[in-house]
């Protein structure tokens, strides 16, 4: 609007300067009454995902959409299908069009026709996904300072050549006011674009595994920013949603919206609402520490967690939307920072919140307990298996391939049998397993006392026997309630357990 405005002005000078105009540059006088009866907005405008190496999504109604004088005919043919889309742009000057795309494959040419014309290149039909949250998701293959780069980075760069493998990178922008646009452009993948773009790591090797499975192009969309709590990324309709949240909703009516990073909705405003008119097929989401840290209420994260999918949900009107996030990993939050951290629960309780998320329909969380290299560093440097668990999910509950193991145990029930705790499980694969063949690891056991005691623990006919001698009556178990738990309890997929606690106290 800014430009526009400028060249308003502009125009103005030179049209109030008419009469010198006239009489030594005739020519150009009337370029500048050419110019004036044929405004800028007379252009079709697109915003940049619209643009070429673009992946649209296949097999569904997608939208194309932009701006242009009100009134103006927009007409778009695609070449997958040769059919010709019409539309007329509104008052306001917008306008979209629904196309329906085919099979994935490609390049294809797609062509926008009004007063101007634009033919896009090189666009492929496949599958898209967004990836979002807060500096494990941003984290890039490459170097980042202050952080160490991602297991075997180099190695990884040099071999990143996918040309139907697609990114845009949604650039920070953090607004009190929903944004229709962002400034940046579709790539393809290759060892130059991954790391100039620093493009998140866990949504690289999502998106590669995506693409070697299904031998289809693959687009990504990352939005995500460091150090920010889920409430900017969450929009106002999705808080309208949870009533536990009226406090955020009163303070939204009320306009009193400081702009920093965790004030709700302003990220979401700048980087969320200018992709919805975009059709992706889901989303994968890694955050929580800054939730953590600042607001100390990990079991509150649920409700902050329904806000934000049903939100998104919501705007790009699809109910079904699938949602597949990253419980966060182990560190030593109250530990190293205990002026932030008011106890070694936080984590825990944050990880009951996420584990609790499931009951959301079409979601889906990975356990990464067993990827930390160092507990002192939040920033886990195993993003090849994150990426990987985030698409085997996708693959078994998006994509259908249920052969392909995706989730580990879940606790399921207890039964106490005299001093014992009889732990039973879903997702046990072919099987529990023990890693490495030694005794299970992080299970504590309380009696009446609710005083938790370390537990001795052993696998049997599937299932999992807890106890401690001293505990004669067994009342309630807890499994890697511990920040810096890294248990030992697997699959035979090698997925490890999901933490839980049978109690609420």
């Amino acid at each position: 609007m800014e430009s526009d405005g400028l060249q308003k002005t502009s125009y103005f000078y030179l049209f109030k300067q008419r009469k010198n105009y006239m009489k030594h540059y005739s020519g150009t006088f009337f370029l500048i009454l050419m110019l004036l009866k044929f405004p800028s907005l007379a252009v079709i405008q697109l915003p940049a995902l619209v643009s070429d190496h673009m992946v649209l999504q296949q097999k569904s109604t997608v939208n194309i959409w932009g701006k242009a004088r009100p009134g103006e005919t927009i007409e778009v043919t695609a070449s997958w299908n040769d059919i010709r889309y019409q539309t007329t742009a509104n008052p306001d000057s917008t306008w979209l069009i629904p196309l329906q795309t085919s099979e994935a494959g490609g390049p294809f040419t797609l062509q926008i026709k009004g007063e101007n014309t634009i033919t896009l290149s090189d666009i492929l039909l496949g599958e898209v996904w967004l990836c979002s949250g807060q500096s494990n998701m941003e984290k890039p293959v490459g170097i980042q300072p202050g952080q160490k780069p991602v297991f075997n980075y180099e190695e990884e760069i040099a071999h990143a050549n996918y040309p139907f493998l697609r990114f845009f990178h949604v650039p920070r922008k953090m607004v009190p006011d929903v944004q229709t646009d962002v400034e940046s452009t579709w790539q393809r993948c290759t060892p130059q674009s991954i790391d100039s773009l620093k493009f998140s790591a866990a949504g690289y090797f999502f998106g590669r595994r995506l693409h070697q499975a299904l031998d289809v192009p693959i687009g990504l969309l990352d939005a995500t920013w460091g150090g920010t709590r889920i409430e900017a990324w969450t929009s106002v309709e999705g808080f309208k949603k949870v009533p536990s949240l009226d406090t955020i909703n009163r303070m939204l009516e009320s306009g009193n919206l400081s702009v920093e990073k965790h004030a709700p909705t302003l990220l979401y405003n700048g980087m969320i609402a200018p992709l919805t008119h975009f059709s992706i097929k889901g989303c994968i989401w890694y955050q929580g520490e800054s939730n953590l840290m600042d607001v100390n209420n990990g079991l509150a994260y649920e409700d902050r967690m329904k806000a934000l999918i049903y939100g998104w949900r919501e705007t790009w009107q699809n109910e079904k939307l699938p949602f597949y996030y990253v419980q966060i990993a182990p560190y030593r939050y109250f530990g190293d920072r205990p002026d932030r951290v008011q106890s070694a629960d936080e984590l825990p309780l944050i990880w009951e919140a996420q584990t609790r998320s499931l009951a959301i329909p079409h979601t889906g969380m990975i356990v990464i307990t067993d990827l930390v290299d160092d507990l002192s560093d939040i920033h886990p440097r195993n993003k090849q298996d994150v990426g990987l668990r985030l698409a085997n999910l996708a693959l078994n509950k998006t994509y259908g391939k249920k052969d392909i193991v995706c989730q580990g145990p879940l606790f399921r029930s207890m039964e106490i049998r005299k001093n014992k705790a009889i732990l039973a499980f879903d997702s046990v694969d072919k099987g529990l397993r023990a890693k490495a063949g030694k005794q299970l690891t992080f299970f504590t056991i309380a009696g009446e006392d609710r005083i938790f005691v370390p537990a001795r623990a052993y696998i049997r006919n599937n299932r999992v026997v807890v106890w401690n001698r001293e505990v004669k009556k067994p009342v309630a178990v807890r499994f890697a309630w511990d920040e810096e738990a890294q248990p030992n309890l697997f699959n035979a997929a090698g997925l490890p357990a999901v933490p839980f606690r049978t109690d609420s106290w």
